[in-house]
């Protein structure tokens, strides 16, 4: 007989696989009506390419350096996710650290967060020169505000009695943030690095629009230019599925850390 712990876990594994089946489902019909509907002409495929016709193209570009461009764009937007979430992390700290400070920042943070990070692009070139600095810097730019706002509000979430108990038997506050604030806040940590990923993405591209002579979006802007739609849709296709590695580089990262705890 198995108990009731036993069929609880069961019972999870069965969902999982069930909710796996529905996504993978609902990927090979879009990909399955999508190539109908191109190949029918109900749709015309020199717009909106056809996965016959990206499966053809990643062909031809696997000899044209793709995998050069693939690891261009990639590595920028490493970069840009490491050190925006690193900095403002550092910046959250200090946020929660001093009220003062934290009340002196916070209009600037709302308006900086309400900026259009994309009209500071010619001035990011200016700073930095063209290149990968200024696409790393955009991606920056469009993380890290999000990082500290969303680190802070989860350190500042923490049970204020929980604080009052720890600051009542001696402890300083470098010791809250060790062992009370930081394990509180991971996973809300967690669910900032899942945000970041996708802005990250985000910054990277919108940099490599701005200035780029190689990368993914080097060869968005390029099929664009010279009406290559195939190669805009395969190097669209391209960054989905290289954003959704990194997303689930951290998902796996947030299961080990689930399991430690």
């Amino acid at each position: 007989m198995k108990t009731a712990h036993e069929r609880f876990l069961r019972k999870q594994r069965l969902d999982k696989v069930r909710i796996l089946s529905i996504q993978l489902a609902v990927l090979v019909g879009f990909i399955g009506l999508w190539e109908l509907l191109a190949d029918t002409g109900a749709i015309d495929s020199f717009i909106t390419s056809s996965p016959s016709r990206i499966i053809k193209m990643f062909g031809q570009l696997v000899s044209q350096d793709i995998f050069k461009h693939m690891g261009i764009t990639l590595l920028e937007c490493i970069a840009g996710f490491i050190i925006s979430t690193v900095l403002g992390s550092v910046i959250a700290i200090l946020l929660w650290w001093s009220d003062t400070f934290r009340r002196v920042a916070e209009p600037y943070i709302v308006v900086l967060n309400s900026l259009p990070k994309i009209a500071l692009g010619p001035v990011i070139i200016v700073w930095v020169g063209a290149g990968y600095k200024a696409i790393i810097m955009m991606t920056v730019l469009i993380c890290i505000i999000v990082t500290v706002i969303s680190v802070l509000n989860g350190f500042m979430s923490c049970d204020d009695g929980k604080i009052l108990l720890l600051k009542s038997m001696g402890a300083s506050k470098l010791q809250i943030l060790f062992r009370l604030i930081l394990p509180y806040s991971i996973p809300n940590f967690i669910s900032v690095l899942k945000i970041n990923v996708g802005l990250a993405w985000v910054g990277t591209i919108m940099g490599e629009y701005l200035v780029s002579g190689a990368g993914l979006g080097y060869l968005i802007i390029y099929g664009g230019q010279v009406f290559k739609l195939d190669l805009v849709m395969t190097s669209t296709v391209i960054l989905c599925v290289l954003a959704a590695l990194m997303y689930v580089a951290v998902a796996i990262v947030e299961k080990q850390i689930r399991k430690r705890r």
